[in-house]
C-alpha cells in the first residue's frame, strides 16, 4: 500500500462536505473538489481569481466513467488514448451530470483519465469526477512542485494532502485536444 492512505480519508471527507483539496495529480499539483457541487465548483474559482466562463478539467479513473459524463462520446477517443505517451485532457462535446458551472460555455467538458495511484484511488473511492485545475492564480504558470504554489493557494484550501509534498521533480501540464466530428484539434502539446 501506497504511504498515501490518510490523505485519501482526509480528501474523502473534505469533498463529500463540499471543501477543496489541493492534491498531487498525473501531472502538476491541484485544486480539488466535487465536480457535480456548483458551491464548491465556485470556490476554486474565488480561490484561483478566474472567469467563470473558462471551464476546469476533471479527473476520471476509467475510461467508462466517461459514459456518465458525456453524451454519446465517440469511441474512437479511446483508441487515440492508448497512443498517447503525455497525460492527455480530451474535451468532449456535451457534458452531463456536472455542476451548471463547470462545463464550458458551449456546453463542453475536459476530462482526463488518470493512472497516478493516489487520484485513482481517491477517484474510485469518491465514486464521482473531481475538480482539478492547477494551483496557481488565473494566467500565472502553473506549479512546478508543491514549493512553488502560493502561499495563499495554500491557505485557502481546506485540505492539503501531504503525499509528495517533497518531491523536487518538475511538474508539466498535460496535452489538451479537442474531439471533433472533424477530427482532432490540439489545443496544448
Amino acid at each position: 500500500m501506497q504511504d498515501f492512505k490518510n490523505d485519501v480519508e482526509h480528501c474523502l471527507q473534505t469533498l463529500r462536505a463540499g471543501g477543496v483539496i489541493l492534491y498531487p495529480t498525473d501531472t502538476v499539483w491541484g485544486l480539488g473538489c466535487d465536480a457535480t457541487n456548483g458551491e464548491a465548483v465556485a470556490k476554486i474559482y474565488t480561490i484561483k481569481r478566474r472567469e467563470e466562463t473558462k471551464s476546469m478539467i476533471v479527473l476520471l479513473a476509467e475510461e467508462r466513467q466517461i459514459l456518465q459524463y458525456v453524451a454519446g462520446p465517440d469511441p474512437r477517443i479511446f483508441d487515440y488514448l492508448k497512443t498517447v505517451k503525455k497525460p492527455t485532457t480530451v474535451i468532449y462535446e456535451g457534458a452531463i451530470g456536472l455542476a451548471p458551472n463547470l462545463p464550458g460555455p458551449d456546453g463542453s467538458i475536459a476530462i482526463r483519465l488518470c493512472s497516478e495511484p493516489f487520484c485513482r484511488q481517491l477517484i474510485n473511492r469518491f465514486k464521482k469526477p473531481i475538480v482539478s485545475t492547477s494551483a496557481n492564480f488565473s494566467g500565472s504558470p502553473p506549479p512546478e512542485n508543491f514549493r512553488s504554489i502560493p502561499a495563499s493557494i495554500v491557505q485557502a484550501a481546506d485540505y492539503v494532502v501531504q503525499y509528495r509534498q517533497d518531491d523536487p521533480a518538475t511538474a508539466r501540464p498535460s496535452a489538451i485536444v479537442k474531439w471533433k466530428s472533424s477530427g482532432i484539434e490540439v489545443i496544448r502539446k
